[in-house]
């Protein structure tokens, strides 16, 4: 098992993760997790852990893990709209055929107010788009 873990471990936090080294070769045969960073993904930082300095190999494992993060994010990012599209999808479909009065006046004013934001925001920046390809 000891030989199959990776050399770094990443707990991933919300503006990135706390960078670990994983060290499997000790007396009690146990693993450590020793902190050796901390990582934001939005400013795009890395700050050692106390009084560490970081290796070339530590920077450069945290530099490939911040670009596959960012890959990661921005593709749940894509899919959270899509999946946005398919429940107003379903919301029309429930307010045409299953919901009853109460229900569409629990809901109504909170989903139109969002849509009107939602709708402003895409024809703002689809107009903005337009002018920059003119």
């Amino acid at each position: 098992m000891a030989g199959d873990l990776p050399e770094y471990y990443f707990r991933v936090r919300e503006n990135g993760a706390f960078v670990f080294r994983v060290d499997t070769e000790n007396r009690q045969r146990r693993i450590d997790m020793d902190q050796i960073a901390v990582v934001n993904i939005r400013k795009g930082e890395i700050k050692p852990h106390g009084d560490r300095e970081l290796t070339e190999a530590d920077l450069a494992a945290i530099r490939e893990w911040m670009a596959e993060r960012q890959e990661i994010i921005a593709h749940r990012d894509i899919d959270d709209i899509l999946r946005a599209v398919d429940y107003l999808n379903t919301t029309a479909h429930w307010a045409q055929s299953r919901a009853t009065e109460e229900q569409l006046e629990q809901v109504t004013d909170a989903l139109l107010l969002a849509m009107h934001d939602l709708r402003t925001v895409l024809v703002r920046k689809k107009a903005d788009r337009l002018t920059r390809e003119d």
